[in-house]
C-alpha cells in the first residue's frame, strides 16, 4: 500500500482517523479528513505505545498494527483458519479463557489451533454447542462472566486450597453429588465422606443418601464418564489439567442456568495413572473435592 503521509486528504485518512479516536488518540472535533497536525501527533503516540518504529506516516505495518488494535471484543465472528485471525480482539478472548482456567498457549493476539482448542472446552463447560467458532452465543457468555474475568491475571483465583482450609466453604455451600455409573457413584460416596470429615457442619452430601429432592439452591455435581450423556445445556467440565479445573468449574458453576443449579463433571476414565480402581477413585475425590471448594471461595 501507499504510505498515507501529513497533508493527504480523503476517506483513507478518515479512516486511519476514525481508528484513532476509537484508540482514544483523537477526538471527534478532530475527524477531518485531512492527514493534519493533530494526525500526526497522534499517529506518533499510538506507534510508541505499541512498540513500533515512530513514523510520521501510516506505513503497511503501522496500518496493519492499527487495524489490530481497532478490534474489541464482539466486533467479528472468530474462528480457525488461514490465515489466522489476529488483533485485540483475539488477546482479549486469550486473556478471558486464560483467566477463567482455558489454557490459550501464547497470549498473542493470534487465533490459532490452541485457542480454538480452549473455547471448544469453554463451550463445553457452559453446555453450548462445542465448535470452536466465537459467534454470539460465546461472546454473551463471555460477556456474563466478565466481572470474573475483566482487569484480573490468570492466577487471580488459588487452584488448590487443601482441605483444612475450605471448612467454611463446606459450611456455606450446599452441595449434591451423585454419579449413574458404580464407579461414580463410588467416588461421590467418597467426596460426601472427605467433606464430613473436613467439616461435620459439612452441607455437601451424595445423593444415595439424600432422602428427600434437593432443594432448588442445592448446587447438583454430575460425575459422568467420557461415554456417558447428561442434560441438554448442562455445562460439562473436563478433568484434564487439574491446575486449573476450579476455575473452569467456577465459570460452569457461574454460567448454569438450570434450577437446581448443575453441573457435570468428566473424568478421563476409571483409572488414574497405574493405580487400581479404588485408589483412583480416591484420588478422582480429593482432587475433585478440593477443585469444588476453590472454585466457591
Amino acid at each position: 500500500m501507499r504510505a498515507i503521509q501529513k497533508h493527504d486528504q480523503g476517506a483513507a485518512v478518515e479512516d486511519v482517523q476514525q481508528r484513532l479516536k476509537k484508540l482514544g488518540y483523537l477526538q471527534e472535533d478532530q475527524i477531518t479528513s485531512l492527514f493534519d497536525d493533530n494526525t500526526e501527533a497522534a499517529l506518533l503516540a499510538f506507534c510508541k505505545a505499541y512498540g513500533l518504529e515512530e513514523n510520521e506516516s501510516v506505513t503497511e505495518k503501522t496500518w496493519s498494527a492499527l487495524v489490530d488494535a481497532s478490534f474489541n471484543l464482539g466486533d467479528r465472528t472468530l474462528y480457525l483458519r488461514m490465515p489466522y485471525f489476529h488483533g485485540n480482539d483475539v488477546f482479549e478472548i486469550q486473556h478471558a479463557l486464560s483467566v477463567l482456567g482455558f489454557t490459550c498457549g501464547a497470549m498473542d493476539g493470534i487465533f490459532g489451533v490452541h485457542i480454538e482448542s480452549a473455547v471448544r472446552k469453554f463451550q463445553q463447560s457452559l453446555g453450548l454447542p462445542s465448535d470452536g467458532i466465537v459467534g454470539a452465543f460465546t461472546y454473551e457468555a463471555l460477556h456474563n462472566l466478565q466481572y470474573i474475568w475483566k482487569g484480573k491475571n490468570a492466577s487471580s483465583i488459588a487452584t488448590v486450597l487443601g482441605f483444612a482450609r475450605v471448612a467454611d466453604v463446606l459450611e456455606r455451600h450446599a452441595l449434591c453429588l451423585f454419579g449413574t455409573d458404580e464407579f461414580t457413584r463410588d467416588i461421590a460416596s467418597r467426596m460426601s465422606n472427605l467433606a464430613l470429615a473436613t467439616n461435620p457442619a459439612s452441607k455437601t452430601v451424595s445423593a444415595d443418601t439424600l432422602l428427600v429432592a434437593p432443594h432448588e439452591d442445592m448446587l447438583l455435581i454430575h460425575i459422568v464418564l467420557p461415554d456417558e450423556r447428561t442434560l441438554e445445556g448442562v455445562p460439562r467440565v473436563s478433568f484434564e489439567d487439574e491446575d486449573t479445573l476450579s476455575l473452569r468449574l467456577r465459570t460452569a458453576i457461574y454460567a448454569t442456568k438450570h434450577r437446581p443449579p448443575r453441573v457435570a463433571l468428566e473424568l478421563p476414565g476409571k483409572v488414574w495413572m497405574d493405580a487400581g480402581e479404588g485408589r483412583s477413585a480416591q484420588h478422582f475425590a480429593i482432587t475433585l473435592l478440593d477443585a469444588l471448594c476453590a472454585s466457591l471461595t
